[in-house]
């Protein structure tokens, strides 16, 4: 079925009209993923970490049975740069059943784990997760905090208000300027 599409999509890349050229080159291009989706999920288990991180960006858009959870098992991966690339993977697709699993990451022993965890976490927009990015303010790491302080101006939820205020008196420069800039972001909440 697959290479039935791909066949006629390519038959169109010399279709004298120039936008069914590039619609059909386009098409090609998103299509190009599911054509290898067995060795690209298959592909998260080679030994070379390498090939295991190009995989996981290959899949990063892909929609198809079985790759969100050939995704989320990337989680456990024992490398941490694995790691966090699936973070990054998941958190771009915006997949709420990834949720669960993105929260457990911010207490990975990997800082870049739980930084690409905590922003993941900003993308969904979901008020629930203040109380978790609120627990990661008090990360040693602080791209972490940033992060995480960056995530909950993104969630725009007013809760988060009371840590971006604390933060404001970091020691850390860094920190400091993501929590102002989060404050800018947070909707209005009750009048007081």
């Amino acid at each position: 079925m697959l290479e039935k599409r791909r066949q006629a999509l390519h038959a169109l890349l010399s279709d004298e009209d120039a936008q069914v050229r590039a619609a059909a080159a386009a098409a090609l291009e998103a299509l190009e993923p599911l054509l290898h989706l067995e060795t690209l999920v298959g592909g998260l288990a080679a030994p070379d970490r390498g090939r295991r991180i190009h995989c996981l960006f290959a899949l990063e858009g892909v929609r198809a049975p079985g790759v969100l959870d050939a995704l989320l098992a990337a989680l456990g991966d024992a490398d941490a740069d694995v790691r966090a690339t699936a973070v990054q993977v998941l958190g771009s697709r915006d997949d709420a059943k990834a949720l669960p699993e993105l929260v457990k990451r911010l207490r990975d022993g990997e800082a870049a784990v739980r930084m690409y965890a905590a922003e993941a976490l900003g993308r969904f927009r979901d008020p629930r997760l203040v109380p978790y990015l609120a627990a990661v303010l008090k990360d040693g790491d602080s791209g972490v905090v940033e992060a995480a302080a960056r995530s909950l101006g993104n969630l725009g939820a007013a809760e988060g208000e009371k840590y971006l205020l604390a933060l404001l008196r970091d020691g850390r420069p860094a920190v400091r300027s993501a929590a102002a800039t989060a404050l800018g972001r947070l909707e209005a909440g009750a009048p007081g």
